[in-house]
């Protein structure tokens, strides 16, 4: 038996017939989205997709060539030789009227003249014996030098006209400047009781006047071994080497005067003093002097340390050789010994 319904279950029995519509609708409206997503991906796959077509390779067989016979064209061999240069003594010599910016060093020497054929010394003493890789240098009684700034300091005192020596110094010192490479750096001092700079002149009382017209002054502390300075020091200055400057030192070394005195450590300190300071001094004296052992001492502990390096050369008197052998060996320097009769004797 059917019971009526009551208006709680009529209500709750249409309250579940709308909550399953909805839900079916909505299944539905779901399916349908998801279909067309699907869609959508499949149809971006399908755009990024590039079908790649593979090319046909299509290959074939040529028949083959005939072989070449090359004609090679004959090559002589015969070359038309050269003449062969002409020997040094018929070679032209061709000069450019342009300025260089190097100096070439260019050797000055005079050959002796002999009369057997092939006799000759073409380069004059010494030439062979120095390394002039410096670009300067010269030779002096026997000694070969190397060096860009050389200083000769020379004795003038009045004792040297003894025994031809003054005769034989001035020879030698004016062809040592013959022989100096151009561009050389050069000092000349001369020295007796004072020291003054080549060019000036001893006046009375120890008074020099210098090339350039001033005056220096020297004392006498009494004898001829005692002079000092009186007041400033004369320079040195340097002088370029050129064959204008030669001639005029030549001219200096041969017309300069003798002078009474002989002290020699001044006119070292006067050459040591340059600026800059010489690679290597030529020293020449006929004579020892009083207090010269202390000089030697000195001296050399200052060149030793400028690295300036003293040849000497003892002209004629035994007296000064020790003195001058231990100056020339603790600077590294050579000794000439001038034997009566301008015999020589090189001691290295």
């Amino acid at each position: 038996m059917n019971l009526p319904k009551t208006p709680e279950q009529i209500t709750a029995e249409q309250t579940y017939d709308r909550q399953r519509r909805f839900a079916s609708i909505t299944s539905f409206v779901i399916s349908l989205l998801m279909i067309a997503l699907i869609g959508c991906i499949l149809a971006i796959i399908a755009m990024v997709t590039k079908t790649e077509e593979i090319p046909t390779i299509i290959s074939y067989s040529a028949a083959a060539e005939e072989d070449q016979t090359l004609d090679k064209p004959k090559i002589k061999t015969s070359v038309a030789r050269k003449p062969s240069s002409p020997s040094s003594s018929q070679a032209r010599v061709i000069a450019a009227n342009t300025v260089s910016p190097t100096a070439i060093p260019v050797p000055k020497f005079t050959a002796p003249v002999s009369t057997t054929y092939g006799d000759g010394d073409d380069f004059g003493s010494g030439f062979a014996d120095g390394d002039f890789g410096s670009g300067g240098g010269t030779t002096f009684f026997g000694q070969t030098v190397a060096a860009d700034r050389v200083a000769y300091v020379i004795d003038y005192s009045a004792s040297m006209k003894a025994q031809n020596r003054e005769k034989l110094m001035r020879k030698e010192l004016h062809e040592s400047l013959e022989k100096m490479y151009p561009g050389t750096k050069l000092g000349m001092i001369f020295f007796s009781g004072p020291a003054w700079v080549a060019g000036g002149k001893v006046q009375s009382k120890g008074i020099i006047k210098s090339q350039d017209g001033k005056t220096y002054k020297w004392k006498n502390g009494g004898g001829h071994n005692v002079w000092d300075h009186d007041g400033d020091k004369e320079p040195v200055p340097w002088f370029d080497i050129t064959d204008p400057e030669v001639r005029r030192l030549q001219k200096i070394v041969k017309t300069t005067p003798l002078s009474g005195g002989t002290v020699w450590d001044n006119p070292l300190n006067m050459a040591l003093d340059m600026n800059p300071p010489p690679q290597t001094i030529y020293f020449m004296t006929d004579g020892s002097a009083r207090g010269s052992q202390e000089w030697v001492k000195e001296i050399s502990k200052r060149a030793k340390k400028m690295k300036v390096t003293i040849n000497c050369v003892a002209m004629m008197v035994p007296k000064a050789i020790e003195d001058l052998k231990d100056l020339s060996k603790s600077t590294g320097g050579q000794l000439t010994i001038v034997k009566e009769g301008g015999e020589r004797e090189l001691v290295k």
